[in-house]
C-alpha cells in the first residue's frame, strides 16, 4: 500500500493546534519508544519493547552522543564531513495507544510531518508503506487496520543508511506526528485551497477550492459552508453550495467570496485571515477545517522585477537547511518560529529552503512574521551526487513528492516561488531539460499561481534551454566560482531582455558586489546569501573550504552563516546590516594570529568565509602593536576613538563599499566608532577590553513557556567582569541544573570544533558565552536554571510554564 498525501496543518500557533472538530486532529509526539539499531520482528504486536528508551517527537538521534562517548562526532562517521562527522544507521520507534468504540464508523488517518529518512510503517503488524523521502509529509488511512476499545501499536523503522545527503540531514521521526478521526465524508487532506486573484485596497476576490471526500456506501448530498474571519476573528465573508458526491469518489466545490477593504498581507504587516470550511450532511455538521491565509498578490517582470501588492520588493533573501543547530533536525515549533524571528531582526524578508520542503512549522513562522519563502523540492533528481541520495527514488516517487510539497504548501501566503531543484546534475543536457518541464507543467496543475524557479549553477548560454521552462532563473554563484562573469547579469539580459534574474546563491565574501547588482538592476530581483544561519555539516567550508577531508575532523560545523547555531550574529551578519540598513556601525578586530589553522590547498573558488575578524578589544600581549580594526557602516562617515582619543574620520560610502579600515596600536580601554550623516551623530558602536570573568549571567530569549510539552526558552550564559563586559576569550567550562517541569535539550557554543555533547547538561564557554535550551513538560510551574563555573559565584534564572 503506498502512501496518499497527508493532512497538512498550513498554521500552528502551538504545537497542539489543528484543525478541530471535536478533537478531530490530535499531536501524536507523546510516549513513544525508541531503540537505535536493528530489531527483528519490531513491527510484530507482541514484541517486547519495555527496554527501550522512553521519549517524545520530535526526535533525532543523531544528535546524541554515540554510544559508550560524550560526543555524536566520530571521524570514521560515513557521513563524513558533508554530514558534520554524524551517523545515521537504523532506528525503531513504537508507540502503544488505544482508541474508543465511540469512534467505530469514523475513518482514521496517521499523519507524519517528516521523518529521515526511507520510514517503513506498520500497524498491529501489518506493514502501511514506505516512504523513502526525509523531508516530504505523508499520511496513511488506518480505517480497516485500527482496533477500537483494544491495544494497537504503531512501529515505524527508519534507515539513514550510506552517504545520502550533502548536509547534515539527523536521523529519525524528527517533525511531528498527527492522529485524525472524522466522518467519511470530510475534506480530503489539503483539501482546502485559497486564492487570492483580485485584491484592491477597497475590496478582495477570494477562491475557494474544496475536495469533499465520500468513503460512505452510498452517494450523498452535502452542503460546504465557507465562512472568512479577518485578523481579529471578526466575519469577512461567507458562502454556500451544494452538491452530491457519490460513493468512494471525490467531489470539488468551487466557490467565490468577496472581501471589502481587506487588511492586506505583506512583509511588513503580515495580516492574516482564516477560511473555516464547514461540511454538512443531513444538516448536520460532520467535517470542520480552518486554513489560515493571506490576501496578497505576487508578480515578477523583467521591467519591475518582483511585486508584492502591485509595489517592487527586492528579495534580501539568505539560505537555510533544515537543522536547529544544537537541537539537530528535531522541528520544534518554537525553533522554527525562533529561527524566522532572528533573520527578520537582521534584515532579511526572503529565505530559500534550501534545498528541501521546510516544516509546516517554520512555513507557519514565515507567514505570521512576514517573510517570503522560496520553497524547493529536490537535491538530486536522476543523476546522484551521493551514492545513496534521492536519485535511488526519483523516477518511482518524485511525483507524489513535489505533490506533497505543493498541495501541503500552497495555502500559505509566505510562499513565492516554487523550486523545482538545485544545482542539478543534468541541468545543461535534453534529458534534464524535458524533467524540468514535466516536474514545472505538474506543479501548475496543483498551483498556477506562483513562479516555478530553480537554483542553476555552471552558469553559461548551454543552461538556457533548462532556464526556458522556468518563470525566474536561479543563479548560483553569478558573481564567482569555477565559470566566473564579473556581468553575467548584464550579459544574460542583452541576450535574453525577459528573463527575470535573482541570486539563488552568493557568497558572504561578494555581498558588496551581490546586492548592488539587486540595487541596480530591476531584472535581478533579489540575492540570496550562503548562508543565512549556520548548519552542521559541510564542516569547515566557511574556513578550510574545499575540496573537505576526512582530516577535515574535528570540524563539524559549516562555519559560513550569517547567523550562528546558537543564533547570535557573526560580523557578516553586520556588514549586511550596512548593506540593508540605515545608520549601522558595527566595530570588528583581525587577531594577530588566525583564529584557525588555514588550508594551503583551498580551491580558488571556495569563497564560503568572511574576514578573520572579532568583536574583541581584549588582546593582552599585544599592547602597542598595531591591530586591524574594521568598521562597517552605511552612515557617511565613521570616526574612530581610542580611550576618547581621535584617530580620524573616513568615508563610508559605496565607494568604500560601506567598510572604513584603521591601522591601530593595541592598548587596553575603549575603542569607539562614531557613525556621522548630514554631519551629525547618528550611530555608535564600541568594544570594551574585558577584565577577568568574576561572575555569570543567564538571559532568557522567552522567561514564560507554554506547558505543553513542546515549549522551548533559549537561554544565554555569558561570563562577565565587574563591568558586566563579556570576556571574549572565556573557554571555562561551565554545569547546568535546572530544576521544576522541565527539561535541558539542547546545549552550545558555536565553537566549529568543538566535539563535546550537545544533550549534556554541560558547556565550555567559547568566546565567553554558551546555548542552553529548555523545554517545558505538560505541567506547568515555575523552573529555575542554575549555572556554575570553578571560581565563580553560581548563577540562576527562573522561568514559568503555564
Amino acid at each position: 500500500m503506498k502512501p496518499l498525501l497527508t493532512l497538512a496543518l498550513a498554521f500552528l500557533t502551538s504545537a497542539v493546534q489543528a484543525q478541530t472538530l471535536a478533537n478531530k486532529t490530535t499531536l501524536f509526539d507523546a510516549g513513544w519508544r525508541f531503540h537505535r539499531g536493528g530489531a527483528q520482528g519490531a513491527e510484530k504486536l507482541d514484541f517486547n519493547d519495555s527496554k527501550w528508551r522512553p521519549l517524545d517527537l520530535p526526535h533525532d538521534w543523531s544528535i546524541e552522543d554515540l554510544l559508550g562517548t560524550s560526543s555524536p562526532f566520530s571521524p570514521e562517521a560515513i557521513s563524513q564531513a558533508n554530514g558534520g562527522f554524524t551517523t545515521g544507521g537504523t532506528g525503531w520507534y513504537r508507540k502503544t495507544f488505544d482508541l474508543p468504540i465511540a469512534q467505530k464508523g469514523k475513518h482514521i488517518q496517521l499523519q507524519f510531518d517528516g521523518v529521515y529518512m526511507n520510514a517503513e510503517v506498520w500497524l498491529n503488524g501489518e506493514l502501511l508503506g514506505t516512504h523513502p523521502y526525509g523531508y516530504t509529509s505523508f499520511w496513511y488511512d488506518v480505517t480497516d487496520k485500527v482496533k477500537l476499545g483494544a491495544r494497537n501499536v504503531l512501529a515505524v523503522q527508519v534507515r539513514n543508511e550510506g552517504q545520502n545527503s550533502r548536509w547534515y540531514s539527523g536521523s529519525g521521526i524528527y517533525r511531528h506526528v498527527w492522529l485524525t478521526v472524522q466522518a467519511p465524508l470530510h475534506v480530503a487532506p489539503w483539501g482546502t485551497y485559497l486564492t487570492t486573484p483580485e485584491v484592491t485596497t477597497n475590496g478582495a476576490q477570494v477562491k475557494a477550492q474544496t475536495q469533499v471526500v465520500n468513503q460512505s456506501g452510498q452517494a450523498t448530498q452535502f452542503t460546504v459552508v465557507t465562512s472568512l474571519r479577518g485578523p481579529k476573528g471578526q466575519p469577512a465573508a461567507r458562502t454556500e453550495s451544494k452538491q452530491t458526491v457519490a460513493a468512494g469518489e471525490t467531489a470539488t466545490v468551487d466557490q467565490l467570496l468577496s472581501v471589502k477593504s481587506p487588511a492586506i498581507w505583506s512583509v511588513d504587516r503580515p495580516t492574516l485571515y482564516t477560511a473555516v470550511t464547514e461540511v454538512y450532511q443531513d444538516r448536520k455538521l460532520v467535517d470542520q477545517v480552518e486554513t489560515p491565509f493571506g490576501i496578497r498578490t505576487i508578480a515578477v517582470d523583467a521591467t519591475r522585477g518582483f511585486q508584492l501588492n502591485g509595489q517592487p520588493l527586492k528579495l534580501k533573501g539568505g539560505c537555510i537547511h533544515h537543522d536547529n543547530g544544537p537541537l539537530g533536525a528535531k522541528a520544534y515549533d518554537r525553533a522554527e518560529e525562533r529561527k524566522i524571528e532572528l533573520l527578520k531582526a537582521c534584515g532579511y524578508n526572503a529565505i530559500r529552503c534550501s534545498h528541501n520542503p521546510p516544516s509546516p512549522a517554520l512555513l507557519a513562522a514565515c507567514d505570521r512574521i512576514g517573510m517570503l519563502v522560496i520553497d524547493e523540492a529536490f537535491d538530486s533528481w536522476r543523476e546522484s551526487k551521493n551514492s545513496f541520495d534521492y536519485h535511488l527514488y526519483f523516477d518511482q516517487w518524485w511525483q507524489q513528492d513535489v505533490a506533497s510539497m505543493v498541495l501541503r504548501d500552497r495555502n500559505h501566503p509566505s510562499i513565492i516561488f516554487w523550486s523545482i531543484g538545485n544545482e542539478i546534475p543534468e541541468r545543461g543536457t535534453p534529458a534534464g531539460v524535458k524533467t524540468a518541464q514535466e516536474m514545472t507543467n505538474y506543479i501548475r496543475t496543483l498551483d498556477a499561481t506562483r513562479p516555478v524557479t530553480a537554483g542553476v549553477n555552471g552558469l553559461a548560454p548551454d543552461k538556457d534551454p533548462y532556464f526556458g521552462v522556468l518563470d525566474v532563473a536561479g543563479y548560483n554563484y553569478a558573481a564567482g566560482g569555477d565559470h566566473h562573469q564579473p556581468d553575467i547579469y548584464a550579459q544574460d539580459h542583452a541576450r535574453l531582455p525577459q528573463r527575470v534574474m535573482f541570486g539563488s546563491e552568493s557568497y558572504p565574501l561578494e555581498a558588496f558586489g551581490s546586492w548592488m547588482e539587486v540595487q541596480d538592476h530591476p531584472y535581478v530581483i533579489g540575492d540570496f546569501v550562503w548562508t543565512a544561519v549556520d548548519y552542521i555539516g559541510e564542516a569547515s567550508i566557511g574556513w578550510l573550504g574545499y575540496w573537505q577531508k576526512q582530516e577535515f575532523y574535528p570540524w563539524n560545523l559549516a562555519f559560513c552563516g550569517d547567523i550562528d547555531i546558537c543564533g547570535w550574529k557573526r560580523p557578516q551578519s553586520y556588514y549586511r546590516d550596512a548593506l540593508w540598513k540605515e545608520s549601522q556601525v558595527s566595530l570588528f578586530v583581525k587577531p594577530p594570529t588566525p583564529s584557525f589553522a588555514l588550508n594551503p590547498n583551498k580551491e580558488d573558488w571556495s569563497k564560503w568565509e568572511w574576514h578573520d575578524v572579532l568583536a574583541d578589544w581584549t588582546w593582552p600581549g599585544q599592547e602597542n602593536k598595531p591591530l586591524t580594526v574594521e568598521v562597517y557602516s552605511s552612515c557617511e562617515e565613521v570616526e574612530l576613538l581610542l580611550n576618547g582619543k581621535s584617530l580620524g574620520r573616513k568615508p563610508t560610502t559605496r565607494a568604500t563599499q560601506y567598510t572604513a579600515n584603521w591601522s591601530v596600536p593595541y592598548q587596553p580601554g575603549e575603542l569607539k566608532a562614531i557613525g556621522y550623516s548630514n554631519k551629525k551623530s547618528v550611530s555608535t558602536a564600541i568594544l570594551q577590553s574585558a577584565a577577568q570573568p568574576s561572575r555569570l549571567t543567564l538571559t532568557p530569549d522567552r522567561a514564560t513557556l507554554r506547558a505543553d510539552g513542546q515549549d522551548l526558552s533559549y537561554i544565554t550564559v555569558e561570563l562577565v567582569d565587574s563591568k558586566g563586559v563579556r570576556h571574549p576569550k572565556a573557554e571555562n567550562a561551565l554545569e547546568f541544573e535546572l530544576t521544576g517541569p522541565g527539561t535541558i535539550v539542547g546545549v552550545g557554543n558555536a565553537n566549529p570544533r568543538s566535539l563535546e555533547s550537545y544533550q549534556s547538561p554541560q558547556r565550555n564557554a567559547w568566546q565567553g558565552r554558551a546555548l542552553v535550551i529548555v523545554k517545558s513538560t505538560g505541567k506547568a510551574g515555575k523552573m529555575t536554571l542554575r549555572a556554575t563555573a570553578a571560581g565563580l559565584p553560581a548563577a540562576s534564572v527562573g522561568l514559568e510554564t503555564r
